[in-house]
């Protein structure tokens, strides 16, 4: 049995860890990367493939203080017409270089608040992404909703669009956490909103809710929880909230003395996660779970789930793009990120080019380590079979390295001829042993907490 004292030796409570939705992170991406290269992998998408496309509003009527999100507030509609422009400027620059039959299995609206856009504004976009990229069968079209900034005549156009996925953020539900992190949203409006949705026929819903906030018991996080659990979301995430105030100069709004300390973050984690298991819920990763008929259960069954940057996945596509300021595309060549000031985005764009202001593109052995860093994150563990096939390593070679890695951890992790499993009480380590295989360094990574 793995003690705390053995997790916080082998530094599960003090280390910064990145989450690793890519390898490599995000603080290693190169301006030697720019909007060439996005253009030309672009073109490179097969005639006739399968790609996801994602597409980032970065506007918010409120600034929630705990967001570390690249969002901006406005409460004028005039610079978020101006942004739609964009965006709608954006895609017909992607339609001159997508190759021909290309088809969208997941499409997936983000922010910021999607749902602040005006059911006009919502009607045209998702009108011209299907015009350059129509959707595949069995596509899934996601939209993060604010349950504070959405009406009936918005679902209705999103419902009418091919909406079939909705994501509610929660993050928790106690009136005194909501008012101290700026998010101020009860149970009866999150209820309501959800009921609007499901009324439209959207029966798929993710949820996401945050451990680790200020004043956040074991007692409170399980009120939350299962207020959360009445509503019966098809999947969950569980995210640990990572107070980064250098980075996001908003969350200095939060009483950093009142934040619990990394050894109760473990335990709020743990209270969470009892509650989901006990509701059956299927544990995904290191933190999603999953109803047993969601996507992502039956991706983990069948050993196909992904990580991105939403997260869990079980998007097969090869390529994602993404549209709007800030926002981070995977091809498989290597990644691009838009230049995340809107300004400097939207000039661009309107010089007829991308904006891409810096990625990487693989080299070495970065697509091996990305995928054992996955695997890891996803399965818990690395399947020697497939790393051989796969990159041409040896599994002599490959037995090393993961023995060089087992010997950080205490012998908590197992080793055999098939691969490197983490076993189940070990598993708080998980993002500890990613990081082991890391070859830029992460432990500089700043942008989230281990735990």
């Amino acid at each position: 049995m793995v003690t705390k004292t053995q997790l916080e030796r082998l530094g599960l409570f003090d280390a910064k860890v990145p989450r690793y939705t890519s390898y490599p992170t995000a603080p290693h991406f190169s301006d030697a990367i720019g909007s060439g290269e996005h253009a030309s992998w672009i073109e490179a998408i097969p005639e006739g493939a399968e790609i996801s496309l994602y597409i980032h509003v970065p506007f918010c009527r409120r600034l929630c203080w705990f967001c570390a999100c690249r969002t901006q507030g406005t409460q004028s509609e005039e610079p978020v017409r101006a942004y739609m422009d964009t965006l709608l400027a954006e895609l017909d620059l992607l339609q001159t270089h997508l190759p021909a039959g290309v088809r969208l299995s997941r499409l997936h609206w983000g922010g910021g608040t999607p749902t602040l856009l005006s059911p006009g504004m919502m009607e045209t976009l998702a009108g011209r992404v299907a015009e350059v990229v129509p959707f595949a069968e069995g596509a899934e079209f996601s939209v993060e909703i604010d349950p504070n900034e959405v009406d009936e005549a918005r679902l209705s156009v999103l419902a009418a669009a091919g909406m079939n996925r909705a994501s509610i953020g929660v993050q928790d539900f106690d009136p005194m956490i909501q008012e101290c992190i700026g998010r101020e949203q009860s149970y009866e409006v999150t209820r309501d909103v959800i009921a609007a949705i499901r009324a439209h026929g959207i029966e798929s819903l993710n949820a996401d809710i945050l451990f680790g906030l200020p004043h956040q018991t074991n007692e409170k996080i399980t009120e939350s929880v299962q207020k959360l659990l009445s509503l019966s979301p098809d999947r969950v995430a569980l995210y640990g909230y990572a107070h980064v105030p250098w980075m996001a100069r908003r969350q200095g709004m939060l009483p950093s003395d009142a934040l619990p300390t990394p050894a109760e973050r473990l335990e709020l984690f743990a209270t969470a996660r009892k509650l989901f298991l006990w509701d059956n819920y299927a544990e995904i990763g290191i933190d999603h779970f999953a109803l047993p008929d969601d996507g992502l259960a039956k991706a983990q069954k069948a050993g196909t789930l992904k990580r991105n940057f939403q997260g869990y996945t079980d998007d097969q596509a090869e390529a994602l793009i993404g549209m709007g300021a800030s926002s981070i595309s995977r091809f498989p060549q290597g990644y691009t990120q838009n230049a995340p000031a809107t300004g400097v985005h939207t000039k661009a764009i309107r010089e007829g080019r991308f904006s891409t202001a810096k990625g990487h593109a693989y080299r070495g052995e970065d697509k091996m380590r990305a995928r054992i860093i996955e695997a890891i994150m996803c399965d818990f563990g690395v399947r020697t079979a497939e790393i051989v096939r796969d990159y041409g390593i040896s599994a002599a070679t490959l037995t090393a390295m993961f023995r060089e890695v087992a010997a950080q951890f205490d012998g908590l992790l197992r080793v055999t001829e098939d691969g490197l499993t983490i076993p189940a009480d070990a598993q708080p380590l998980t993002r500890l042993v990613a990081r082991a295989f890391d070859d830029y360094d992460g432990a500089k990574a700043r942008h989230s907490s281990a735990i």
